[in-house]
């Protein structure tokens, strides 16, 4: 019997925005441009497989 290991992908970022600092979660394979919710900022765009992430990544969940 052929066991399949798969493990994740993907994964979520806590990404800090570059222009009010405020923290936010976000998907790493995001499908749509992420904003910060306090000023707009673009923090992630989509690219078709993992987002271009524009903020600076403050931690990692897997």
């Amino acid at each position: 019997m052929v066991e399949l290991n798969r493990e994740n992908r993907s994964s979520f970022v806590k990404v800090k925005c570059p222009d009010c600092e405020n923290e936010q979660v976000v998907f790493e394979m995001a499908s749509t441009t992420v904003d910060c919710i306090v000023c707009g900022t673009v923090l992630a765009e989509s690219t078709g497989g993992k987002a271009l992430i524009k903020a600076e990544i403050v931690s990692q969940f897997e």
